[in-house]
């Protein structure tokens, strides 16, 4: 196995040993919770802690009794694709008096517990936990030797809530799952609302915070949409009934409308879903339909985001609890762009109360600023028209023709003349260029594939014929939407820009791909969607074993060289082993799997799910037939095999509402990036950019949408595998294998696995990232 780079720490010395730690949960119930809790369990046990489940939540910690278990591995086995909490969770008014904190601390002394993973709050039960074991010494019911020996209880939190409404994280628990039950009714209301031309009213939940509301009104293309913090201003009824008059006079057949249960106009009066349907009936008379979501959007399976998100969450919350010392302040686990984070709990919480507080003073600006996660930018309008083109380049990727339409209407409202090309960089030397409306792209949202059609073809051929269709057309910028090639495209159109002045115009690079193997951006447009559609075949595939005894399954991804989709499929179905071409592996490796299965113990009696995924391009030697006969004849007598290669249905299917926000929001940064270089670059009568920085990938890096030149990513590409040669996630796989589904004795310096958490370099480290 490849040896990871030096500046990875991994905890060789890190023990939990002698120490108990427990989980519960709290309030509602979010997708995702119970991944969190195998998480803790799994990493608690592996560095040798004692692990308990405090089930129905602050509840059980106060009756004690059973409801404080000790728990092994096997304990939390075939839970990451079951939603809710499997350990209960319950709201406890006597927790809330210091009686009953006194008989939940008796109960956790009792236990050894001074370490507790909750998905909630209890600062308070913190602050009085040196009091309270003094109090209960004093009644004779705890020995002095206990007062000291448990004398400080640390608590690291974990935000499950499908609102996303806590301070302090990008997302939290159980968000984007609900977001997917959203998407799912919208998508199926719509076929009906276009068949008899009918108004959907969507009431979604959200009393407090609009994010549910907000998303998902910019994931299916909403006509209007209202969330707590930004109240409609004066007139809005007027606004919206004109809004929902012209769009049926551009013979679009339905309208939808969104509503936080939460929502409130400019005078703190509710705005709620029936009196939104009684004025689109009454001045416009169309035929009007009310849908409340209710806690349908709390149910279902959690989404391959969730799934992960838990599990790091819950990873990092037993490595914060190990860490901790006395004067280290009860901290939350937060997620900032792509990493795991610690924060003060406090301070989290006291920014969320204050947002509260803001909205009942009626001071939504402040309120929006606080949540951080409204992007409520103004659009300038140019003064000239310039024509822009849109083109997709690569393998087809759901959330595409989000970002196509992001960019025509966003691009229609800056003023510009916005053109599609059809078929790629192919289609545009064959002049199949057409200017493109406001109405042409509606409905495109939620669209899988590329409405536009695309390409693999790079440019290099055609770029004579690419310039004077530029030059017939007047084409002023472009935006390439795609994967490798659409980045090694605009980099050859950038290196002509000496032979053909047509291209020395603002061009932009959108990576949308299912692999995520484009340089300068941590996430592409479709992965999301690709990793979702794995995790859900992974999760039927287990279900087609039930009352098999033994079963492993070999599992091949796309992502040709690239191991994301192994990877990230992999942690996200609770896979035991996932092979990738970035990091070697050999015949020891697939020992490991065979030794697991030989050695399971006979308490389990029916469901092993053995799921190795492996990308495409691994191994040129170890292909998935090649696995699967190995395991086919090893396993005889003990265990069958079977494989599944998934093939192509990871770039069909409708996108996910991440990929169609991440899409949509990603492709109106870049139409702005362009009227930003059009002005910039406007001389006398014509556009001339030929700076390295008008040519630019707009990339995620962390939680930061960044512009770079395509030239300065050149070095940090690998052109023969089509690869970034450092890719973030493979700091994930260490996850991966210590939350694996069966943990062995295997000697780790027989197989050469990294079985250490690895951590990101220093300067990451000092924020507690993982």
């Amino acid at each position: 196995m490849a040896e990871l780079p030096a500046d990875k720490k991994f905890f060789e010395n890190l023990s939990g040993a002698g120490k108990a730690i427990g989980v519960l949960t709290s309030g509602g119930d979010a997708q995702g919770m119970n991944a969190a809790v195998r998480a803790v369990v799994r990493m608690g046990i592996y560095v040798e802690a004692k692990v308990y489940f405090i089930y129905e939540g602050y509840q059980g910690m106060v009756d004690g009794g059973d409801n404080i278990v000790e728990v092994s591995w096997e304990s939390v086995s075939s839970i990451l694709q079951v939603g809710g909490t499997v350990i209960g969770s319950a709201r406890c008014k006597e927790f809330r008096t210091r009686e009953g904190r006194l008989k939940a601390a008796f109960n956790l002394i009792q236990r050894g517990i001074t370490n507790l993973c909750v998905i909630g709050g209890a600062n308070l039960f913190r602050e009085e936990w040196s009091g309270l074991l003094e109090e209960l010494a004093q009644s004779g019911k705890i020995e002095e030797e206990a007062v000291k020996k448990y004398v400080y209880l640390n608590i690291v939190g974990m935000v499950g809530s499908i609102d996303n409404d806590f301070c302090g994280t990008d997302m939290t628990i159980g968000t984007d799952s609900a977001l997917h039950r959203i998407i799912e009714v919208v998508d199926a209301i719509m076929t009906t609302a276009q068949s008899h031309q009918r108004t959907f009213v969507l009431e979604v939940m959200g009393r407090h915070c609009g994010y549910l509301a907000l998303v998902s009104a910019l994931a299916c293309g909403a006509d209007w949409v209202f969330i707590p913090e930004y109240p409609p201003e004066e007139g809005w009824e007027d606004q919206m009934c004109v809004k929902l008059s012209e769009n049926r006079a551009r013979k679009k057949r339905l309208n939808i409308i969104i509503v936080a249960e939460g929502a409130i106009d400019s005078h703190n009066k509710p705005i709620t879903s029936e009196k939104v349907k009684d004025l689109v009936v009454q001045q416009l008379g169309f035929d009007t339909r009310v849908t409340i979501l209710g806690h349908v959007q709390r149910g279902g399976t959690p989404s391959a985001f969730d799934r992960i998100l838990a599990s790091r969450m819950g990873v990092e919350a037993v490595l914060a609890l190990l860490e901790a010392t006395p004067d280290t302040p009860a901290c939350v686990v937060s997620l900032s762009g792509n990493q795991a984070v610690r924060l003060p709990l406090m301070e989290c919480v006291q920014m969320t109360q204050e947002v509260q507080k803001a909205m009942d003073e009626r001071k939504f600006c402040e309120a929006v600023r606080l949540r951080g996660r409204y992007d409520t930018s103004n659009h300038t309008h140019l003064s000239t028209n310039f024509n822009v083109a849109v083109l997709n380049v690569g393998a087809p990727a759901a959330g595409m023709n989000a970002a196509v339409r992001s960019a025509v209407r966003v691009g229609i409202t800056e003023g510009h003349n916005m053109f599609a090309v059809i078929d790629g960089f192919e289609g545009f030397a064959n002049g199949q260029i057409k200017e493109i409306s406001w109405g042409d792209v509606g409905g495109w949202t939620g669209q899988g594939g590329s409405l536009l059609g695309t390409k693999r073809t790079l440019p290099a051929k055609y770029l004579e014929k690419i310039a004077d269709q530029m030059r017939t057309n007047n084409i002023n910028a472009l935006m390439v939407i795609g994967g490798f090639e659409a980045y090694e495209s605009c980099l050859q159109l950038a290196e002509a820009r000496a032979r053909f002045e047509e291209f020395c115009i603002p061009i932009c690079v959108l990576p949308a791909t299912i692999s995520n193997n484009v340089p300068g951006t941590d996430l592409s447009i479709g992965a999301d969607t690709a990793l979702n559609a794995i995790v859900e075949t992974c999760d039927r595939i287990k279900q087609s074993a039930s009352g098999t005894k033994r079963r492993v399954f070999i599992i091949e991804t796309m992502g040709g060289y690239c191991g994301y989709l192994a990877n990230m499929g992999g942690l996200a179905a609770g896979a035991d082993a996932a092979y990738i071409f970035e990091e070697k592996f050999d015949i020891r490796e697939l020992q490991v799997v065979v030794n697991v299965v030989f050695n399971w113990p006979d308490s389990i009696v029916v469901g092993l799910f053995l799921s190795c995924y492996r990308n495409e391009n691994s191994n040129e030697n170890y292909t998935t037939d090649f696995i699967y006969q190995l395991y086919s004849e090893e396993g005889k007598g003990v265990f069958d095999c079977r494989k599944n290669v998934l093939g192509h249905m990871q770039q069909g299917g409708a996108p996910s509402p991440f990929d169609r926000n991440f899409g949509t929001k990603v492709s109106a940064k870049a139409v702005q990036w362009i009227s930003k270089k059009l002005r910039e670059t406007y001389r006398r009568g014509k556009v001339f950019a030929n700076t390295e920085d008008s040519v630019c990938l707009l990339g995620m890096r962390r939680r930061n949408l960044i512009f770079q030149p395509v030239v300065e990513l050149k070095d940090q590409a690998d052109f023969v595998h089509r690869i970034p040669k450092e890719q973030w996630w493979l700091k994930l796989r260490p996850l991966m294998k210590i939350l694996a589904k069966y943990k062995t004795s295997y000697d780790v310096s027989d197989s050469g696995q990294l079985e250490h958490v690895a951590r990101h370099s220093p300067k990451e480290a000092e924020t507690g990232a993982i």
